[in-house]
């Protein structure tokens, strides 16, 4: 029987326990993928006493089914696409890219309230677990970890309360670790897995980040 949180916090909890090997170590680093992984990621972040910063992702979503994700953009401009939506719904060069154009405006809108003039995080040879609420179709989490090697990190963990199965093993290829507290037979949203799942707001990513894990 699939689990049921009752909120991001109540699964960030959760799965901090299975991350406790990585507290108090000076080179880890928790990157949460907003809006959603952010009171996720926050409460792994006070459970291991490290400090949480934002990994802005956009997923570029299918014309009219926008949960389906045709790939993900991240910071400058890095990309990695979804061959098998792409081809499989015959979407048109110049449509796939409006769709990258416009998520790429709003990842440096977020960038740019997120922040709040604060450089981003220096990931270099660090230990990074990167954190959302959920992984479907895994897109937004592998341009997450792609950009994370082009950054040079030192290990990539990856942590997420449910995942896909079929994202679950190819994040098991790109990523050192996977962690998740269930990988369900049948998946469909990341919001059937929560009694609450409130979208959250830049306002809540903001309080949250100003709060002190360390």
């Amino acid at each position: 029987m699939n689990q049921t949180f009752d909120d991001r916090e109540e699964a960030g909890r959760k799965l901090a326990a299975h991350l406790e090997r990585y507290a108090g170590r000076p080179e880890v680093l928790v990157l949460a993928l907003p809006r959603g992984g952010v009171p996720v990621a926050r409460e792994i972040a006070r459970a291991l006493h490290a400090p949480l910063d934002v990994l802005v992702v956009r997923k570029l979503g299918l014309p009219g089914d926008e949960e389906l994700a045709m790939g993900a953009v991240t910071f400058g401009g890095l990309r990695v696409l979804n061959p098998a939506v792409i081809a499989g719904y015959r979407v048109p060069k110049k449509v796939f890219e409006r769709v990258a154009i416009r998520e790429t405006r709003e990842l440096e809108r977020r960038e740019t309230v997120y922040r709040a003039g604060r450089p981003p995080p220096v990931v270099r040879g660090r230990t990074v677990i990167l954190v959302d609420d959920g992984v479907a179709t895994g897109s937004t989490m592998s341009v997450a970890v792609a950009a994370m090697r082009d950054a040079h990190a030192g290990r990539v963990i990856v942590a997420a309360p449910v995942m896909a199965r079929e994202s679950y093993l190819e994040l098991r290829e790109k990523a050192e670790e996977v962690v998740t507290l269930q990988i369900p037979k049948a998946f469909g949203a990341v919001g059937a897995f929560y009694s609450d799942f409130h979208q959250t707001s830049d306002g809540e990513v903001c309080k949250l980040l100003a709060l002190p894990t360390v």
